[in-house]
């Protein structure tokens, strides 16, 4: 698997980033079984968070670094931040990402995290006081770098802005969602989606973006129709008919090269031309084999375009 340098990381990791949502401790031998076939196959970029199933992910990750001694070969990306109890609110604090943090790594059995994001944001925070806060963890060794994910472009560049006027590190990367499906609105409260005017910002400044849902729940699975309504928020969010029509350009693409619908989708995101670096979340190891083959279809300008709609006719 293709490695890749992120200014700021001091770490190449790898191109695709391996979601542990969900591996826990009770399903011990299920989930090492998927972390070592993804290590296998070259990858070494994992992400959790601190409210990935009550904590269960970070748990289950500690114990295998420490079965398999391997922490320095992994680049471990956790988060904190995440809204809390029946009514989300942002828990952007440095109080309540101290709190995070001091529980993520006593799960994760680990003195550092190679890269800490922030869950969600708090307009309502300045920047400056979450940057002043993230930097002294940074000069405790805790953190080596720092990140945001479901931050609008706007509050990325004004805190970065502030990291650089007082001398300290701001974000390398983020973490919004984008996909070959266009959601119509955000999953869940307080997500960011990569719009038409985020994504020019990416492509202009080329700012790394590690996109959570890049295979868009699986709506390039097979498994979704315009006549199967069973799930609402996967009705709520992908159903309409330009990504029922993406869904068939997929196929049709797909048909052509030897690839299914969902690895089209994932190289479609791999393929976006500036640094994109997918958070897959496979079920089992079929889909891992999907999302790793994915990575050998390389798409030409005039296909990314047509399986976006940008452009009509038939580039195949």
């Amino acid at each position: 698997m293709k490695h890749i340098k992120i200014p700021g990381i001091s770490k190449d990791i790898s191109h695709l980033i391996l979601g542990s949502m969900l591996f826990s401790p009770t399903r011990f031998d299920y989930s090492t079984e998927m972390l070592d076939a993804f290590f296998e196959a070259g990858g070494n970029a994992l992400d959790t968070a601190h409210g990935y199933g009550g904590g269960d992910s970070e748990m289950l990750i500690g114990l295998w670094m420490r079965q398999r001694g391997n922490r320095d070969n992994v680049f471990l990306i956790d988060k904190g931040g995440h809204p809390q109890g029946r009514v989300p609110r942002p828990r952007l604090s440095p109080e309540e990402l101290k709190a995070d943090l001091d529980e993520s790594l006593a799960r994760l059995r680990v003195d550092y995290i190679d890269l800490y994001m922030l869950h969600r944001d708090d307009p309502v925070i300045p920047v400056g006081t979450i940057i002043d806060y993230l930097n002294t963890e940074i000069g405790a060794g805790r953190i080596r770098a720092i990140a945001a994910s479901n931050w609008q472009p706007e509050r990325i560049i004004e805190a970065n802005a502030y990291a650089d006027e007082n001398g300290l590190a701001g974000f390398v990367s983020c973490s919004n969602n984008i996909s070959l499906a266009v959601p119509m609105e955000p999953m869940w409260w307080g997500c960011v989606c990569v719009d038409d005017a985020a994504r020019a910002w990416h492509q202009e400044s080329q700012f790394p973006l590690m996109p959570w849902s890049s295979q868009a729940r699986g709506f390039f699975s097979g498994a979704f129709t315009p006549e199967n309504r069973d799930n609402g928020d996967m009705v709520r969010v992908y159903y309409n008919a330009e990504n029922f029509e993406r869904l068939a350009r997929a196929k049709q693409l797909g048909e052509k090269y030897g690839y299914s619908a969902i690895q089209v989708s994932l190289a479609y995101s791999l393929n976006i031309s500036f640094p994109v670096f997918p958070i897959i979340g496979p079920a089992t190891l079929d889909e891992m084999d999907s999302s790793l083959g994915a990575m050998g279809l390389e798409l030409s300008d005039a296909e990314m375009k047509w399986l976006n709609l940008e452009t009509d006719g038939d580039p195949l």
